[in-house]
């Protein structure tokens, strides 16, 4: 049975994955890791989260993947001995140097070589292993069939991991520079502006001041920005190509994106949902348009307005509780009375809440939830654990 693994950029996120199916996490801690600023849980917060994956019956994977300084390789032993206290079942590692320091310094913590090491090859995955790696994260420029000659040609007990969700980085297993070029901010040291993003414009050389549009519409441009990876459709293919684990991107990205995609892998994994419902309930988290990358060769997609997100369902409000038919909610995004809301199905079809009435903390009945974050009861028959979700549908 192939592995399910989540992103975990913050508690509620991590709570969110091990609810709807995922069988691993991978998170950030307080140093060397490249969301550093945004998705970084520090020592104390990380120990917690790991007794929860642990308490849950899953694995947690820490983020050590960025490339070292000189001045920061003397305190990675030190470091990995913190993890493998704090109960950490692997690390995620890019640079060869920090993979052979932490294996030095600590031989039990299983290392998992990270996708930013570009391995996409058998002889680096080779010597990857002979380094004492557990698993490779390949590239994800390769195609199905590389990967399934990687398989063939690799030690049996070295386990392979492939994205098969998410965003993706324009450039070439993620390490790029143009971040540091145009913003002083390296991608490579969790900083990235993402300036793949930002709209472009053309100038002549000769006509200075004369922009002109690559491609014009009332949306603008942005002709370096990826569609979004998405595989759901063949799984199976990738298993059979000798996938040990599926990742999905998104250290960024709220609880709510993770709730639902992993809940449509699982769904799809476990054969409890079929493909059309799976492949809906994606289209529920915001995203660009979708691809499957390189793994049917050359990527080949436009990149007209890619960085536009799209989306059916708006994260209305997360469960805090439910007893004696009253839902009590914490609202995040606007709804009111006469709506309909949605769950996030982790079995059986999706469920509906027409919201008859919205009463305050106090008592207090109202129209309307505008507030984010404002704590609602919501008569409901629908019972529902702590930590779901609730959405709307966005008017086409």
């Amino acid at each position: 049975m192939c592995e399910l693994l989540a992103p975990a950029g913050d508690m509620e996120a991590l709570k969110a994955a091990l609810l709807y199916g995922a069988d691993a996490v991978y998170m950030g801690g307080p140093q060397l890791q490249l969301r550093a600023k945004r998705a970084a849980f520090d020592e104390n917060t990380l120990r917690e989260a790991i007794c929860l994956v642990h308490a849950a019956g899953k694995k947690a994977y820490i983020a050590v993947n960025c490339y070292a300084y000189n001045d920061e390789v003397s305190r990675v032993g030190d470091y990995a001995k913190f993890l493998y206290d704090a109960g950490a079942d692997a690390c995620i590692v890019a640079d060869i140097g920090l993979l052979c320091a932490i294996k030095e310094a600590v031989p039990e913590l299983e290392v998992h070589v990270s996708t930013q090491a570009n391995c996409q090859n058998y002889r680096s995955a080779r010597a990857y292993h002979d380094l004492g790696a557990a698993r490779v994260v390949l590239a994800r420029e390769m195609s199905m069939d590389q990967i399934a000659e990687l398989r063939a040609k690799t030690p049996k007990d070295l386990m392979i991991e492939t994205f098969v969700h998410g965003a993706m980085c324009m450039s070439y297993s993620g390490r790029c520079i143009i971040s540091s070029f145009l913003a002083g901010r390296s991608g490579n040291r969790g900083e990235c502006a993402q300036p793949c993003r930002w709209n472009y414009v053309l100038q002549e050389e000769k006509r200075p001041g004369e922009y002109f549009p690559i491609q014009e519409d009332e949306l603008g441009t942005q002709i370096l920005s990826s569609h979004d990876l998405c595989m759901i459709e063949y799984l199976d293919q990738l298993k059979a190509a000798g996938v040990d684990s599926f990742k999905i991107e998104g250290r960024m990205k709220t609880a709510y994106y993770v709730a639902t995609v992993v809940n449509a892998y699982r769904r799809c994994m476990d054969k409890t949902a079929d493909l059309d419902f799976c492949k809906a309930e994606l289209s529920c988290a915001k995203h660009r348009p979708y691809s499957t990358g390189f793994y049917f060769g050359e990527l080949k997609h436009g990149h007209s307005n890619d960085a536009i997100d799209v989306f059916d369902c708006m994260f209305s409000a997360k469960v805090l509780g439910w007893e004696d038919g009253m839902l009590t909610v914490q609202q995040r995004s606007p709804f009111a009375v006469g709506d309909t809301l949605e769950t996030i199905a982790r079995a059986g079809e999706t469920g509906y809440l027409h919201i008859e009435s919205l009463q305050n903390e106090d008592g207090e009945y109202q129209d309307r939830a505008p507030h984010p974050m404002q704590v609602l009861r919501i008569p409901c028959d629908i019972p529902m654990v702590e930590g779901e979700f609730l959405r709307k549908r966005v008017a086409k």
